[in-house]
């Protein structure tokens, strides 16, 4: 786990949104959704869209559309690896 991803999940012990882990985390958009691509293809953190209520299953070829629109949280198996480091 790089140090941006470990920061990251560091802010998603609560379900994000895109817009709030951008504020919190000062990472450019780009930058932000290829960490949390890097994240969802680990397994490590979950997608929710179009609400915070509603999983989805991450999809590597729709992700980019509704990336900036989805909210984010841990997945158990991230918060295990975040502990752990």
């Amino acid at each position: 786990m790089t140090d941006a991803e470990f920061d990251l999940l560091d802010e998603l012990y609560f379900v994000s949104s895109f817009n709030d882990l951008a504020q919190r985390t000062a990472l450019p958009p780009a930058e932000l959704d290829k960490q949390l691509r890097n994240l969802l293809e680990q397994g490590l953190v979950r997608l929710y869209w179009p609400d915070a209520d509603t999983e989805l299953a991450f999809e590597p070829s729709s992700f980019g559309a509704i990336s900036r629109d989805s909210f984010y949280l841990a997945s158990k198996e991230g918060l295990l690896q975040h502990n752990t480091r």
